[in-house]
């Protein structure tokens, strides 16, 4: 059991703190828990780059597989200037759970550029994301690690990133998941994991016979995922009553017409300069006085600093690793449920995984088949963590934990591995 240190933890080490307390409860065999502690294969790589002006920028590249027991490795890659190796191994882990989690036969990777795409042109982050993917390419395929997009990718790079490997090992549209759908990319992937974050939410309301329309929900984060989860909630009959960008929040505390705010946004608009709402900073959007917190933007948002002032009695963790250890650990003896990101999230690589087969199969899915196939799978996962978390009075991170955990250990174990 680890020991935790007075000051408060970050990335990997809560990672292993949680894996390792998940293993005690387990009884898990001491050899097993080795080869989970640790990634199995982390690559470093230089990316250099030829800019606009004629300069050379040398960025930092990495691609991280922590565990391949119960398939490919699977996870997306993010440009960022903080995608350093601490976080690159957390969410690599993070991965391993979440596909064990929600039963798809993938293990866990990330990958990452230190580089910040918003002060890139197009033609640079082209030429970034094809030398990275060349310099990775060793390590992926089809049937060893498939990509996908995070933050500050996107859907056209994975379409640079397909064709970057397919110009060294020919024509292979399965190499990565959330690409265009012009090239073969799946139906209802993009909207994916924000939908995932509304069928989680959904069900956990009918478990507790509330009714969605007297659910005030605040949405931190107004990227893919947020966006996306902020639109089909208030689809469902949600009053989403602030959403937020990088810029600031903009709240109502009637609800906000969702729609009105996207075409905005879409215009060039800033979120926190929606007309006819207030706006607000992020940190006060975290305090509001709301029925659900979705979190949807960077990891660590909530800490010890500001767990105190959050009045949500739900959080859906949209983001990963939305939530230190100890902010979760606060928040769960004051009452506040938590739905954790492994579960939570996991939209986007259950579509990623249909898509996967649909370009092994070349044959394409009708978006209505993705989304039904999408909330039967989610649901399960949550049914089963929600019935362990009631049946042993514990979290639900600590019964998403134990079945995803438990998954991997079976795998490790009647592979031979140990």
């Amino acid at each position: 059991m680890v020991t935790v240190p007075a000051t408060e933890t970050t990335g990997y080490d809560d990672a292993v703190e949680l894996l390792e307390s998940t293993a005690e409860e387990l009884n898990l065999r001491d050899d097993v828990l080795l080869l989970l502690r640790r990634p199995h294969r982390e690559l470093h790589v230089q990316v250099p780059v030829r800019m606009d002006d004629g300069s050379v920028s040398v960025f930092s590249g990495i691609r991280v597989q922590h565990n391949g027991a119960r398939g490919p490795y699977k996870g997306g890659v993010r440009f960022h200037p903080e995608a350093d190796l601490d976080e690159v191994r957390t969410l690599a882990s993070l991965m391993t759970w979440k596909c064990a989690l929600v039963d798809v036969p993938f293990g866990g990777a990330k990958g990452g550029v230190q580089c910040d795409p918003a002060q890139l042109s197009v033609s640079e982050l082209n030429r970034v994301t094809r030398r990275y993917t060349q310099n990775i390419a060793h390590l992926i395929g089809i049937n060893r690690d498939i990509p996908a997009p995070d933050m500050g990718t996107n859907a056209q790079t994975m379409a640079w990133m397909m064709d970057a490997y397919g110009q060294l090992e020919g024509y292979t549209p399965g190499i990565v998941t959330g690409k265009p759908v012009a090239l073969g990319g799946s139906l209802g992937r993009e909207a994916a994991t924000g939908r995932g974050v509304v069928l989680v939410l959904q069900q956990l309301c009918r478990d507790l016979g509330r009714d969605p329309k007297t659910q005030s929900v605040a949405v931190q984060g107004f990227g893919n995922v947020g966006s996306w989860a902020a639109r089909i909630a208030d689809e469902a009959g949600f009053p989403v009553v602030a959403v937020s960008d990088i810029t600031g929040a903009t709240y109502d505390e009637t609800g906000l017409d969702i729609t009105a705010v996207m075409n905005h946004v879409n215009d060039g608009g800033l979120v926190s300069e929606f007309p006819g709402a207030s706006a607000i900073t992020n940190e006060e959007l975290l305090s509001l006085p709301c029925d659900v917190l979705i979190p949807a933007a960077n990891g660590d948002a909530i800490t010890t600093a500001n767990c105190d002032n959050v009045r949500a009695d739900i959080i859906i963790e949209a983001a990963n690793h939305p939530l230190t250890t100890e902010a979760d650990d606060a928040l769960t003896q004051r009452g506040t449920l938590i739905v954790p990101d492994i579960l939570a999230n996991a939209g986007g690589v259950i579509v990623s995984y249909f898509e996967w087969t649909q370009n092994i199969q070349q044959f394409r899915w009708e978006e209505k088949q993705v989304n039904g196939e999408l909330a039967t799978r989610i649901t399960q996962a949550y049914r089963s963590v929600s019935d362990l978390s009631r049946e042993r009075r514990i979290p639900m991170r600590r019964g998403a934990y134990l079945l995803a955990v438990k998954r991997v250990a079976e795998a490790i174990t009647m592979r031979g591995f140990v």
